[in-house]
């Protein structure tokens, strides 16, 4: 029986979309934060304006309430001051622009959290800058309006969890952003036991390469395209019998036309479980040229004892100085032949399966995260009116003068209703 005499606190977690765990890595890691505050006994509302779809976590069974907003509308406020929440989580720096002012008006006390999933600015300046064959530079990074709109918004709330080790490296040192308003937090995963490691396929009883990505995700569909154009004819002329199978939902009809048999590259779509089709194949290709965050397809590598062959981009903030679970490399000639290699030598191929038993358990499991985060936001909740006092950028940010979302959308609910 469920009673909200039981719960501690509540928690409302406001989404640009409904959480998809079965096809992004962002609807995941949003289902670990779901996870989290059910564990620590929140009442857990999760809100949306966006249209949900047919691959949109089921919440309700999950015991987590639902609720439908609007943009730019004042019922917001309304909604936000009776459910009075302790805590209020934005999954991106867009949702914090459209709802932050409001929330900081409407439940002043709530502790304001934002999940950054990946620097939006960063991926954004990188697939810009690859598309007119520029290399990336922090200098380009930090010209690009919508990082000047991501930071403010990581000053405006009162605590931004970034996922990947680089990103947190590029905020402390390159602008300098107090830790105080960080918290690198990566994937929460379930340690690598014994009895787990030893269900995993051998070598020898798996076969063919596997390549999982979603058709919405400009990076994948970059990386399908170098695979079919570039890098697969090379494996494949080393390894006539092999495959290639690529798996992703949403997958635009272009992608889908590039299935061929005759070449073994075969255009799978969406798969239901992820784990399941990649115990099943030899190696892992994610050959990423842009992009940021880290990658849940190859944290799922890891988890089920397969091997990865990516760039840098996708390795990127993931690994902390540990070895790779397989090879990095850049050009399709090097990636081509550590994929090769990897798939002819079991020895190889296991060590580089332990460095991912070693990378899951040392830096993502989540019994240690967990206990960073709620220690984390026990401090907070002590010390809020402090915390705020000493972020005078914040302060500064969320004066009415400079309040320009707050303005804009203030304008649009009056012009639609009007």
């Amino acid at each position: 029986m469920t009673s909200e005499l039981f719960y501690k606190k509540t928690v409302l977690f406001i989404g640009f979309t409904w959480p998809e765990p079965t096809s992004t890595a962002a609807g995941n890691r949003m289902l670990q934060l779901l996870y989290f505050f059910l564990e620590q006994k929140y009442r857990t509302i999760f809100a949306s304006a966006a249209a949900e779809t047919p691959l949109s976590l089921n919440l309700e069974a999950m015991g987590i309430e639902k609720a439908s907003i609007q943009l730019n509308d004042a019922s917001f406020d309304e909604f936000v001051m009776g459910l009075n929440p302790d805590i209020v989580i934005f999954d991106r720096f867009l949702t914090e622009e459209q709802f932050g002012w409001r929330v900081a008006e409407s439940v002043p006390d709530a502790l304001r959290i934002l999940d950054t999933e990946d620097l939006h600015s960063l991926r954004n300046t990188r697939q810009t800058l690859f598309k007119r064959d520029i290399p990336f530079s922090i200098d380009a990074w930090l010209q690009n309006d919508t990082t000047k709109r991501e930071i403010a918004s990581i000053y405006r709330t009162d605590l931004s969890l970034i996922i990947s080790s680089y990103e947190m490296q590029l905020l402390t040192d390159t602008l300098k952003i107090d830790k105080n308003l960080l918290l690198h937090l990566p994937f929460m995963l379930k340690a690598l036991d014994e009895q787990t490691v030893k269900k995993w396929p051998s070598f020898d009883a798996r076969k063919d390469f596997v390549c999982i990505g979603n058709g919405k995700h400009a990076p994948n569909i970059d990386a399908i395209q170098w695979l079919k154009n570039e890098i697969w004819p090379l494996i494949r002329n080393k390894l006539p019998d092999a495959e290639l199978h690529i798996y992703g939902a949403y997958l635009p009809e272009h992608i889908q036309h590039l299935n061929n048999l005759k070449e073994g590259f075969r255009i799978m779509g969406w798969s239901e479980n992820a784990e399941t089709v990649l115990r099943e194949a030899k190696v892992s290709l994610a050959p990423l040229r842009f992009g940021a965050g880290i990658k849940g397809k190859l944290t799922d590598a890891m988890r089920a004892g397969t091997p990865t062959v990516t760039t840098s981009i996708g390795a990127e903030g993931m690994h902390t100085g540990l070895n790779w679970n397989g090879q990095i490399a850049e050009t399709a000639e090097d990636l081509a032949r550590a994929a090769v290699s990897l798939y002819q030598n079991h020895e190889k191929w296991r060590s580089a399966q332990l460095n991912g038993i070693t990378i899951i358990n040392g830096l993502y499991d989540k019994r240690v995260l967990h206990q960073n985060l709620a220690g984390k936001i026990a401090n907070l909740g002590n010390r809020l009116e402090e915390h705020r006092t000493q972020n005078f950028i914040g302060a500064m940010l969320r004066h009415q003068t400079l309040a320009s979302t707050k303005f804009m959308s203030k304008w649009i609910e009056e012009k639609n209703r009007s």
